[in-house]
């Protein structure tokens, strides 16, 4: 992921006001924190946490 921030972080940030749509949603998006908060993040192994980013960002 680089320098993006750890998603298990990203579960419990406070997401933007309004979302920005565009092809690839940014990591602070409301749709993706909303479908990030439905999965259960924490007992996820980084990889799987991974394409589950990826596929929450995708639009």
């Amino acid at each position: 992921m680089g320098s993006k921030k750890s998603a298990a972080k990203l579960r419990h940030m406070k997401p933007k006001k309004k979302c920005c749509r565009k092809d690839v949603r940014c990591m602070r998006c409301p749709v993706v924190v909303h479908r990030l908060q439905k999965l259960d993040v924490e007992s996820m192994p980084r990889k799987k946490l991974e394409k589950a980013i990826k596929k929450a960002r995708a639009a």
